[in-house]
């Protein structure tokens, strides 16, 4: 059974009023690679930091090896952290770098009296155990004869070795790596990313590993952890994150996808794209869910012997596969194959049961909890709109001076009666003109789903949701208007009484 050396429970981070990590829970193996993965601002720098102690947590805690460590400070921990900024001395050498926390390294040892009786000092190391273990560390990193050299004669990839050297040369239980390729070009990266994942099998302690980048988790982790929003969409291995996402950010996130809202409307049969295929999930019948298909897993056949059959509209070359776009009437799909294919040229395309993975989905409706005001609005996500009260009380009607007359002939008054707000994902829409809508928001999700795209807009103030599916093409961060027409809110009391 694996052996839990970190553990963060209910862990909950506020910045000032600023909610960066909310009730986050999860562990981390003794010797495993775990990879925090996600977009900026999810919150996975802030959870290494609060590993690390730099930052503590506003509630929650973080135990190693089962001891709470949660205000234990940095130089307490048996940790260390390599930043994406290495963070050398630019005045010493590659020996003085990595040796630099050697010396003021302070041990215990055990010696013996003239009368035989043991007793303890605290000394430094001496220069030849510092000297063994900096060779030992440039070893590790294969740069062994780089002793003398100057820091600014280094590659940046050699610069980042010495920063790994320097973390690991005081045998920390625990290694956090902060986006360290980041500063890296490409090919560096990539040979890095084999050099760290070899590193770690020669160390056998635990690395726990910061980044953006997809491809770096998959090629590097035993474990991923994929985070959004200040918590955890999934954790699982590589493959299983890629194969088996957990929900349409993952999907789309974790490398290219083939994302639809489709039906099953079989046992283990579901339909999208206005075709039913064969599946290996098990679902209520009628029941709607998200659909993915990753691009290598379409088969490309002639025409009359597709299930799907189409146009390719767009065809390029990705140096180990073409990715080509399909029209399949109103849906577009994206393959990879290896074969050259034309623009213009008409095919067939075939997707096995494997290949086609369903989950329920994350968002079905928008819902709010609001007042209604003394205008007869109703205020709900930080906005304030027109609405219909009187679908508070069926057969109702305003009189003129604005109060709700039931069927029963009473008089209400509705001026801060709390409601619940219904609206559906098709009944928003957004403007760049900030005096259309009722409330102003950034665009911080996109995902295109075969023949639409499912946007996000988050409010500033109290950071309210709405999600909404369009036709039209806008950009991450694009600050806009939300609009919902009077007729599309649906409202139900939250109390059984109005207000009188």
């Amino acid at each position: 059974m694996a052996e839990h050396i970190i553990e963060l429970q209910n862990v909950t981070k506020y910045f000032d009023d600023e909610l960066i990590i909310e009730n986050l829970s999860f562990y981390v193996n003794k010797g495993e690679f775990i990879t925090f993965l996600g977009p900026s601002g999810c919150g996975k720098t802030t959870t290494l930091r609060m590993i690390a102690g730099f930052d503590l947590p506003s509630s929650g805690k973080i135990l190693l090896n089962g001891k709470d460590i949660s205000t234990l400070p940095p130089n307490k921990r048996p940790i260390n952290t390599v930043f994406q900024r290495y963070a050398l001395f630019p005045h010493l050498n590659v020996f003085e770098n990595i040796a630099f926390g050697l010396k003021c390294k302070r041990v215990k040892n055990t010696y013996r009296n003239t009368e035989g009786a043991e007793y303890t000092k605290t000394e430094k190391l001496t220069k030849k155990e510092i000297r063994e273990k900096v060779e030992k560390a440039l070893a590790l990193v294969d740069l062994e004869g780089f002793e003398k050299r100057s820091i600014s004669t280094l590659s940046g990839g050699q610069q980042q070795r010495v920063a790994i050297a320097r973390a690991v040369v005081n045998e920390p239980e625990i290694l956090l790596l902060d986006e360290p390729l980041g500063a890296l070009d490409l090919k560096m990266r990539k040979e890095m990313q084999i050099e760290l994942k070899e590193i770690h099998k020669r160390l056998g302690i635990t690395f726990i590993y910061v980044t953006h980048d997809q491809e770096e988790a998959l090629t590097m982790s035993d474990t991923i952890v994929v985070m959004a929003d200040g918590g955890v969409q999934q954790i699982g291995t590589p493959l299983k994150i890629y194969d088996e996402p957990a929900n349409t950010f993952v999907a789309d996130f974790i490398g290219e996808s083939n994302i639809f809202t489709g039906t099953v409307v079989g046992k283990k049969k579901v339909k999208f794209c206005g075709k039913t295929f064969e599946c290996l999930d098990e679902f209520d019948v009628n029941e709607p869910v998200d659909v993915v298909v990753r691009p290598e897993d379409i088969e490309i056949c002639p025409p009359e012997q597709g299930v799907l059959k189409g146009k390719i509209i767009s065809a390029v070359f990705k140096g180990i596969h073409y990715e080509i776009t399909v029209s399949v009437g109103k849906y577009e799909i994206v393959i990879q194959t290896t074969r050259r294919r034309d623009e213009g040229e008409q095919i067939g395309m075939n997707i096995l049961p494997d290949g086609i993975h369903l989950m329920k989905p994350k968002y079905t409706t928008n819902t709010y909890d609001g007042a209604i005001t003394k205008k007869n609005t109703v205020r709900f996500g930080d906005g304030e709109w027109e609405c219909d009260v009187t679908q508070l009380y069926a057969g109702s009607h305003l009189d003129e001076e604005g109060y709700l007359i039931t069927a029963a002939g009473e008089k209400l008054d509705l001026t801060d009666v709390a409601v619940k707000v219904e609206v559906g994902l098709n009944d928003v829409s957004i403007s760049d003109n900030p005096d259309e809508g009722g409330v102003m928001g950034h665009i911080i999700s996109i995902i295109y789903k075969g023949d639409h795209y499912r946007l996000i807009v988050r409010t500033e103030e109290n950071e309210e949701d709405f999600v909404f599916s369009t036709d039209d093409l806008w950009n991450e961060n694009d600050y806009v208007s939300v609009i919902i027409p009077k007729e599309k809110i649906k409202l139900t009391l939250k109390n059984t009484e109005g207000k009188r």
